[in-house]
């Protein structure tokens, strides 16, 4: 456990490495199920799994920077609109803050104090709390959530192309779905553990996801194999 007691303050690497993981895991044993199981050669199952490993890394990195940079570029967009509503109309922001305080059950004449002496103390940080729910813990990095996903993608995708290299002939599928099965078990109850969740669920989450993805993969890959 955290030493004070929370878990928010892991939720944005935690998030990115889990997802990362996870879906590293996920596409590339698939897509090696798939490629096994539509008849291809040992060559271009590895080359299918490295090929596949190298694009979702990048691609990983590439989704998590923009998408944490949009939110980024939009929490600091209502930043702005707020600081100049704290300067076009300071009176209305106050009572707007302290009704906020109210909802949450402080009574009128403490909020009314409370919000005049956030306003004092730092009026734009106390509406982006307040009013927004913006937070040091809710802000998100993009560097850090893109290394994070990139780097986790590549150690989970990683196990399938191992269990493929390591396999002996005519037993690729079910060597990589075990390896692959188990690893995503381990995934789910250690994201589960660092975030203080519960841990049955997250492993029974992966598992059945994971397993579906591979089973319709391998369907796909005998159907169409004959066929290229």
């Amino acid at each position: 456990m955290p030493k004070d007691g929370h878990y928010n303050t892991r939720t944005g690497w935690l998030r990115a490495a889990i997802l990362g993981a996870n879906d590293g895991l996920v596409s590339t044993a698939s897509l090696l199920v798939g490629v096994i199981a539509a008849g291809s050669g040992h060559g271009g199952v590895l080359l299918a799994g490295f090929a596949g490993l190298t694009a979702g890394a990048f691609s990983m990195a590439a989704g998590e920077y923009v998408s944490v940079s949009a939110q980024a570029d939009s929490e600091a967009a209502d930043l702005a609109r707020e600081l100049q509503a704290l300067q076009d109309d300071p009176d209305y922001e106050l009572d707007e803050l302290a009704q906020g305080l109210q909802a949450r059950g402080v009574s009128p004449d403490l909020a009314a104090r409370v919000a005049h002496e956030m306003t004092e103390h730092d009026a734009l940080d106390a509406h982006a709390r307040e009013e927004l729910g913006f937070t040091e813990t809710s802000a998100g990095d993009p560097l850090q959530a893109a290394w994070a996903s990139a780097l986790s993608f590549a150690v989970g995708g990683a196990l399938p192309v191992l269990a493929a290299i390591l396999a002996p002939s005519g037993v690729g599928i079910p060597a990589v779905a075990v390896v692959s099965l188990v690893a995503l078990m381990l995934l789910g109850a250690s994201g589960a553990w660092l975030g203080g969740a519960p841990v049955r669920a997250a492993v029974l989450r992966v598992l059945f996801w994971g397993s579906l993805a591979m089973a319709v993969t391998a369907g796909v890959g005998h159907l169409f194999g004959p066929l290229v």
